[in-house]
């Protein structure tokens, strides 16, 4: 069947038998590319039959629809006529793992970030009213995802829709009686017949060109029905908002999703259909681990294992470790998070220390100002987020945490170039977006010993301050230097009198090798680490300043608003005849790729970085 899906209105000349052997391929197509190729697994088999009865409901790309954080379109992407593209599935130059419009027509907005695709779908049913057009809007969001506050402010807005805007709420994580389910279904069917729909609105009209009595009669029967269906029905936030609430219904039941899809398109406001999946259906190792199997490297089928298993702790780990080490001397240590206590290796502290960990959900803004709260009321709250996810609480940083110059200690999990999940998961913004912030503090370590005491310095510093760090191994060279963290200093580690690299986080290691293949070729080359991007350390800079003709600064940040624009401003300030070079990542989105890749295309590999100082300094020698 899958042979037969090469564009959007293919699967509508399936007939059911089809459609049934088409769901079971595309799991199958599933489980063995995005094992040879890695990606998000087990949301994606949970919503194939959704994924199938929106293609056989709306008529794409004419109608538009859009994914919520996205990671889980691989099917849309199958059955709108990609498929034959997921050999190169997150690659650099291939097919992007999340909706992107560049890609297709069928992709109407690119997403990345969670909670996002109610208000995006709404801003596109207005402008679908405004000028007039004809055509439907769809947005997916899942039950995680309605722990985001956007959410919320979307659906609050939906209540004024007067014409047909839908809502599928993806629920894979809610368990609900068969009797209430089935009760909820029927009366569904029946306040979304056409019948009870029209009669409503007669019986309404009617009533309202009774003189006096009129109104009151309608108050008291809206009441009444009212009292009815919160008894009855689940989804009563939704309807007491405004929004007609259609559910739940049987995420893998195909059937049953087209008919409740065909029902809600009737409908003249908003509506939001309940869809109840499983994720990682069809495979029984994502079944059974859905959390392990939500993004995967390669992995071997008959046994879910990692085709290549972690050698070597990554930074996580270290992070994860020795933040327990430290709860346990300090009592006041809390832990926060947004919904990645895996991710963000607070698993452990998780289960040491349950009653001093905060899984807040989705919802970066309020696990910001909580942990501000925490701090202000004598705690020491430790915030682990993703580069790319702290971005969304950018003004509770400044406004809640900074203003008031509280001890929070922001763990910056994932900082710099992240690799296959492309532009929305890089994290290349927030050395610009932290340092501009006044009151706060940010450090990068550069191998694993070093982030174990800057954790340990940031747990007791008075004041906000971020630990960043990247995704992946932890270095294990320079072990030798381990010099005690003192604030706003950095440190010498080689020093001769020719080209200094003054260096900061994961690029201290890529400057290493530099150094080391330049000295091969008989170049003398200081070698320093700058340890804190805020405040700088200017009596460093001063001296590798003073010693040298060329100065390059390295960073695995956007160049604007980061680090080496800084330091060249002094440099060019107190000492003219210094020639510097800032080594950074360009003014642009990065899409997806291996890392190894992308720091060669993007030029901060040692070997173009070599190129880049033979270039700039000595062109003409």
């Amino acid at each position: 069947m899958l042979e037969k899906i090469n564009g959007p209105q293919d699967i509508k000349h399936l007939n059911r038998e089809e459609l049934e052997a088409l769901a079971s391929e595309i799991r199958q197509f599933l489980i063995e590319k995005i094992s040879a190729a890695g990606g998000h697994l087990a949301s994606n088999l949970g919503v194939v039959e959704l994924t199938m009865a929106i293609f056989l409901t709306f008529d794409l790309p004419k109608d538009k629809i859009i994914w919520d954080v996205g990671h889980q379109a691989y099917t849309h992407k199958i059955l709108s006529g990609r498929k034959d593209s997921f050999d190169e599935l997150r690659q650099y130059g291939g097919l992007s793992g999340f909706p992107k419009t560049k890609e297709s027509p069928c992709d109407s907005f690119d997403t990345g970030h969670s909670s996002t695709s109610i208000s995006a779908g709404l801003g596109m049913a207005q402008a679908r009213d405004i000028k007039g057009e004809e055509y439907s809007v769809v947005s997916i969001i899942g039950d995680g995802a309605l722990t985001g506050g956007m959410a919320y402010e979307a659906l609050n807005n939906a209540t004024r829709m007067e014409k047909n805007f839908i809502i599928v709420l993806n629920d894979n994580n809610m368990s609900i009686s068969e009797n209430v389910g089935g009760m909820s279904r029927y009366l569904s069917s029946i306040r979304t017949g056409s019948g009870y729909n029209d009669l409503k609105k007669n019986v309404t009209s009617i009533l309202e060109k009774i003189p006096v009595a009129g109104p009151k009669l309608i108050d008291k029967i809206s009441r009444t029905k009212q009292g009815i269906k919160q008894l009855l029905i689940p989804g009563m936030l939704f309807e007491n908002m405004g929004i007609t609430y259609l559910g739940p219904v049987d995420g893998h039941n195909l059937k049953q999703l087209r008919r409740v899809l065909q029902e809600a398109r009737k409908l003249d406001h908003a509506v939001l259909v309940h869809v109840l999946t499983k994720k990682g259906k069809g495979y029984p190792p994502a079944e059974e681990n859905p959390s392990i199997f939500h993004g995967v490297d390669p992995f071997f089928i008959d046994t879910g294992k990692p085709k290549n298993p972690k050698k070597q702790p990554g930074y996580t780990d270290i992070f994860s470790r020795k933040l327990c080490q430290l709860a346990e001397e300090r009592k006041d240590i809390v832990a926060v998070t947004a919904a990645m206590p895996d991710g963000t290796g607070l698993a452990r502290f998780a289960r040491l220390y349950p009653d001093r960990f905060f899984d807040v959900g989705i919802a970066e803004q309020h696990a910001v100002t909580s942990a501000a709260g925490m701090a202000a009321a004598g705690l020491k709250p430790v915030v682990a987020v993703y580069s790319s996810f702290l971005q969304r609480a950018y003004d509770q940083i400044l406004h809640d945490v900074c203003i008031q110059n509280l001890p929070v200690v922001f763990a910056v999990d994932r900082a710099g170039l992240v690799g296959s999940d492309g532009e929305t998961h890089q994290g290349i913004f927030d050395l610009s977006y932290l340092t501009s912030i006044p009151n706060m503090s940010v450090m990068a370590p550069k191998n694993l010993w070093e982030l174990r005491r800057e954790l340990e310095f940031a747990v007791n510093f008075d004041g906000p301050i971020a630990v960043r760090y990247p995704r992946g191994e932890a270095y294990r060279g320079l072990k030798e230097f381990n010099e005690p963290v003192v604030y706003g200093k950095g440190e010498m580690l080689y020093e001769e009198d020719q080209i200094a690299l003054l260096a900061v986080g994961s690029m201290v290691s890529t400057a290493e090798h530099i150094r080391e293949k330049m000295k091969a070729e008989g170049y003398r080359v200081t070698l320093a680490n700058g340890r804190f991007i805020k405040p700088i350390d200017y009596e460093l800079a001063a001296r590798l300043a003073s010693r040298h003709q060329y100065l390059v600064t390295l960073e695995e940040n956007v160049l604007r608003g980061g680090y080496g624009l800084e330091v060249t401003a002094y440099v060019h300030e107190h000492y003219p005849q210094v020639k510097t070079l800032n080594i950074a990542l360009p003014d642009a989105y990065v899409e997806h790729g291996n890392v190894s890749v992308l720091r060669e295309e993007l030029g901060i590999d040692s070997d173009s970085i070599i190129a880049k100082i033979k270039q700039y300094f000595f062109a003409d020698r």
